[in-house]
């Protein structure tokens, strides 16, 4: 099995892909979710969220959720809303936010490879969340959520992606976010040959964004395969849009903390001086480098600054920002030593910016917000590479992928 293979995606149907694209779907909550798609009958989000259209006190991973899912994406294609294409293609596609712009290839990577480690991830799952995943597959027969990957610095594969890219795009999206969506098909059989040996000569990809979908695409193949089934069919390959590393963009991923661990904050700041040099500033601070951050409490903002001389350089998980907070304040001062459960301590994806922290603190929700430097890729792929996981909440990648512009069946 190569690393990647070109798929017969399916599709919305000409002049439907505005109505059908939609936002991931986890990054909208029922109520949000329902508001977006108010006199949008055909939005994907009735596929990747169909609690949306049934009662409000059905729990998300009910089964007539998946049941609703599948009835959803059934009508769509029998209403000639989504149409697979007729032979085996790869899709190239564009985000373009503002004046960032990065074009990667959607393609059926390999759950074998994704076993051997040759598909790197540097996160844990939650596992009510990927069951649901893993239900959901199995409920529609397709993969519908791409899994965003990144591969290392190959020029020669950006120029097959960017050539692949030219001439204007049959499908573009302007999405309620501000993003375009583009995609071209590539249906050309030498560019698809090409591609596919260009992307088996790297020596890995690394999952950026999508885990938990990787990770039910996996235990959906292995089920399969142990009932006899083929094991290079396509339920063995996962959906994925692989970007070079470098086009990617990574937002910080803040913090907020519900109390100050007994201290007033006056204590909290001499504790902090401790470990840090602790300068007041004027309004919001965006730290600038690694070992820096904001932190905001009552009602005054401050740049904390961490020493070179506590900043490891040759271990690529310690001297993530993330862990450098965690071990030098949020564990010793705070009190908080596990963040995926303890419940004093929340995140907020940067895309909500600084005045979200502030706002937080300023209700009371919280007694302090601290503001992260965003995490490098070149970080991520350092873990990955170790064989490491991060920790929670270390990445937010934006812009995000839409749900619904290609998904794989897995027949």
């Amino acid at each position: 099995m190569t690393l990647i293979q070109p798929f017969r995606g399916l599709r919305p149907a000409p002049g439907r892909a505005e109505a059908v694209a939609a936002p991931p779907y986890d990054v909208l909550d029922r109520r949000e979710a329902r508001a977006r798609t108010a006199g949008k009958p055909w939005s994907f989000l009735h596929i990747s969220k169909p609690e949306i259209d049934l009662a409000d006190d059905i729990d998300p991973y009910d089964a007539a959720v998946y049941a609703k899912a599948a009835e959803n994406m059934q009508n769509m294609i029998a209403s000639g809303v989504l149409i697979r294409d007729e032979r085996p293609c790869y899709y190239v596609y564009r985000l373009t936010w503002g004046d960032h712009v990065q074009t990667g290839l959607v393609a059926a990577a390999s759950v074998a490879d994704y076993d051997s480690g040759r598909i790197r991830k540097h996160e844990h799952t939650q596992p009510v969340k990927e069951d649901g995943r893993v239900a959901q597959i199995e409920a529609v027969n397709a993969q519908t959520g791409p899994v965003m990957m990144a591969y290392g610095p190959t020029p020669a594969v950006d120029a097959l992606i960017a050539k692949a890219a030219a001439g204007d795009p049959d499908v573009r999206v302007a999405a309620e976010s501000g993003v375009e969506h583009a995609i071209w098909v590539v249906d050309d059989k030498t560019t698809i040959v090409a591609l596919t040996d260009a992307f088996e000569a790297l020596p890995a990809l690394y999952i950026a964004d999508g885990h938990h979908r990787s990770a039910a695409a996996a235990r959906v193949c292995h089920k399969r395969v142990a009932g006899g089934n083929a094991n290079d069919a396509p339920y063995c390959r996962f959906l994925s849009v692989i970007f070079p590393h470098h086009q990617t963009r990574i937002l910080a991923y803040n913090r907020v903390v519900a109390d100050l661990n007994g201290h007033s904050p006056d204590a909290l700041l001499a504790e902090i001086a401790r470990k840090f040099a602790v300068l007041p500033a004027d309004g919001p601070v965006a730290p600038a480098a690694r070992g820096e951050f904001g932190m905001y409490c009552d009602g005054r903002w401050f740049r904390l600054t961490l020493p070179e001389a506590l900043i490891p350089r040759d271990n690529p998980l310690a001297r993530l920002d993330v862990n450098l907070l965690s071990e030098h304040l949020i564990a010793p001062v705070l009190g908080i030593t596990d963040q995926r459960c303890d419940a004093r301590i929340d995140f907020v994806g940067g895309i909500r910016g600084l005045d979200e922290l502030q706002a937080r603190v300023d209700s009371g929700e919280a007694a302090v917000a601290f503001a992260f430097f965003p995490t490098a890729m070149e970080d991520l792929m350092a873990v990955a590479d170790a064989g490491k996981v991060m920790p929670t909440k270390s990445t937010w990648f934006e812009p995000k992928l839409a749900d619904g512009l290609v998904s794989l069946v897995l027949d």
